[in-house]
């Protein structure tokens, strides 16, 4: 059990994360921060009120804005940021919420210089870099939260493809969040069966087609982004840190060569545990698959760019 972990950004995703946190017992005490007034406070005490009934120790408070309240967390979870709005173009969105990242993290650090950072924040791979670069810290120590919420969704369609347990399902993906993700239907089995043996290309081609677009189909549906999954996600991340799991998840991580790719922060398998990022564990990949991974890896660059043109880190 660690100490302290924190949770930035009381909105849905965040209180979601830091609910699922206190129920697993994670940490003697989660606190959570928001900069709306009372929205911590409150959504904290609401989930505390919660540990008699089901049955956890894990203290939860919240704070406006006050990060001394942070101080010696051994793992800061970072969703802040706005949605992106009607008529919002990417570099706006970008613009906006790399201002928020950078401030959060600056002060997340300065409190917690030890902390390992996950990031939910979007658009999540430049949003990761942008909190590396404020941070200063080991990359190892600097991730962000996509590829779980998006093999999550990937299963969850399989297993209603197949009338099966989402328990029996292991999935790899690769690439940005997003339009540009790469599943991967080889590296994807049901209880040990390839998926390839159960389902035709046509199935697979329509289910990964709706995995890219997984976090649309929710805003088209609820008028805003969905928070159950990636809040579930992002606490599954802090566990396999927590209990050093060594788990293999796909994370968004900085790449030094690794799939052909430098200096670029993009979703690929790796190993989770106490230190953070333990190891980046590299794929065989097809001449197709590596061609999306390469066409992900422009993408995110490009939004990498625009932060860069920014100048907010000089």
């Amino acid at each position: 059990m660690m100490k302290k972990i924190t949770v930035i950004g009381a909105g849905n995703v965040g209180a979601t994360c830091a609910n699922v946190i206190a129920n697993k017992d994670l940490a003697r005490e989660v606190v959570l921060v928001d900069i709306k007034e009372g929205t911590a406070e409150g959504k904290a005490l609401d989930i505390w009120q919660t540990s008699s009934i089901l049955n956890f120790n894990t203290r939860v408070t919240g704070a406006t804005n006050d990060y001394l309240k942070t101080k010696g967390s051994g793992i800061v979870v970072i969703t802040s940021g706005l949605p992106r709005k009607p008529g919002m173009s990417r570099d706006d969105l970008i613009k906006t919420n790399a201002l928020i990242v950078k401030e959060v993290t600056e002060k997340v650090i300065k409190y917690s210089p030890e902390a390992i950072i996950i990031i939910v924040s979007n658009p999540l791979d430049v949003m990761t870099y942008c909190a590396y670069k404020a941070a200063l810290k080991d990359e190892h120590k600097v991730f962000g939260m996509a590829g779980i919420l998006d093999t999550g969704r990937y299963k969850a369609f399989i297993a209603e493809a197949l009338k099966i347990s989402p328990k029996d399902i292991h999935s790899m993906l690769l690439g940005g969040h997003g339009d540009t993700m790469v599943p991967l239907p080889r590296y994807t089995s049901v209880g040990g069966i390839p998926v390839t043996e159960l389902l035709n290309k046509e199935e697979i081609d329509k289910i990964v087609d709706r995995t890219r677009k997984g976090g649309g189909e929710l805003v088209n549906l609820m008028g805003t982004s969905a928070w159950y999954a990636p809040g579930a996600a992002a606490a599954q991340m802090v566990e396999a840190i927590v209990d050093d799991q060594q788990r293999i998840f796909p994370v968004c991580a900085k790449l030094n060569g690794e799939y052909g790719v430098k200096d670029v922060f993009l979703g690929v398998p790796v190993k989770l545990g106490a230190n953070g990022i333990e190891e980046i564990i590299e794929l065989k990949l097809t001449k197709e698959e590596k061609k999306a991974v390469e066409d992900s890896a422009a993408s995110v660059k490009s939004m990498m760019d625009v932060l860069d043109g920014m100048n907010i880190f000089e």
